[in-house]
């Protein structure tokens, strides 16, 4: 006769029930760094910040910047203590992005998380030294209307050239923007950040870091130099948010500089959406129009040849279609 194994009695059995831990207490993430996340307690401003590790509980769920976590543990924030972040709190909006276009691999379409929770994305462009790149800001702009996040554009280095150019190319658009220098007063910028989480995005080399050492003198973020191609060197090594001093809550999250923000996650019907100026002329094309210059009844090229959107817009709609079309699996 067999004999059925009995369980050990210093065994505990196994349970899918998992602790509600209502004594958690509430925080945001501010920093990450292999596995270690620094998590600042609501309402404590950076007055309290401690060091936390994810619970194993939380499976593979990634917690990034901007998230509001729930923690237990030792919450003292004291020198060596390490506290376990039990839960992400829903996300408000979710900035992801994926790997430049050339990157055609399966791992490279991979969708990453930016930051979590931003309401405002501002789109950092050097109107010289280097040159602004109207390419990037379309897709900064489509991830924006993407994630539900408001875009507002920030020109720097005005000191060095007109801002007509890109100003033209957006006009359509009622994109906020302001012009900076290097001595500009920064009254306006804090106006337009005071009570939001805004996260920087651009290239390397247009100033991100530089304007966020002068709105927090002690943020210490590394400044670098443009390379002799023209392209920014990458100073910023990873994303974190930093406290604004101000009347009310306002958070920035500064963010490595990138050379591309690809968009494998964004649907084809979402990414016209990134283009407001242009969707009104899309509603003539036939059922199924997939809005390229191949698609011979796309009443996209006679909107632009009536003057109704700017032909350089169309140029790089299609340009987004056709390397999205390109990422596909």
């Amino acid at each position: 006769m067999r004999v059925r194994a009995t369980r050990s009695s210093r065994s505990r059995p196994r349970t899918r029930i998992r602790p509600k831990h209502e004594e958690a207490i509430g925080g945001f993430v501010v920093a990450v760094d292999r596995g270690r996340y620094t998590v600042v307690i609501n309402d404590f401003g950076d007055e309290l910040a401690l060091t936390a590790m994810r619970a194993r509980e939380l499976g593979r769920k990634s917690v990034v910047v901007g998230d509001e976590v729930a923690l237990v543990g030792d919450v003292s924030g004291a020198a060596g203590t390490l506290a376990r972040i039990v839960r992400i709190e829903e996300r408000q909006s979710v900035l992801l992005r994926t790997a430049d276009d050339d990157e055609n691999t399966v791992e490279g379409r991979i969708e990453r998380v930016v930051v979590a929770n931003a309401d405002q994305m501002v789109i950092m462009s050097a109107l010289a030294d280097p040159p602004p790149r109207t390419g990037f800001i379309d897709r900064c702009l489509v991830a924006a209307y993407a994630a539900d996040i408001e875009p507002l554009l920030f020109l720097t280095k005005a000191d060095l050239a007109g801002p007509e150019r890109v100003l033209d190319y957006y006009a359509a658009l009622n994109v906020p923007h302001l012009l900076l220098s290097p001595e500009a007063d920064l009254g306006p910028v804090r106006k337009v950040l005071r009570g939001r989480v805004s996260v920087f995005v651009g290239h390397s080399g247009v100033g991100k870091s530089t304007l966020v050492n002068r709105l927090i003198p002690d943020a210490g973020r590394a400044v670098g130099e443009v390379s002799a191609i023209g392209k920014g060197r990458h100073t910023s090594t990873s994303a974190v948010a930093l406290l604004l001093p101000a009347d009310e809550p306002s958070w920035i999250i500064d963010t490595p500089g990138i050379r591309s923000f690809g968009l494998a996650h964004v649907s084809a019907e979402s990414l016209l959406h990134g283009f407001p100026d242009l969707v009104e002329g899309t509603v003539e094309c036939p059922p199924n129009c997939e809005h390229t210059g191949a698609d011979a009844d796309c009443t996209l090229d006679a909107w632009v040849a009536a003057g109704h959107a700017d032909e350089r817009r169309l140029r790089s709609y299609r340009r987004l279609l056709a390397s999205r079309a390109g990422e596909e699996i």
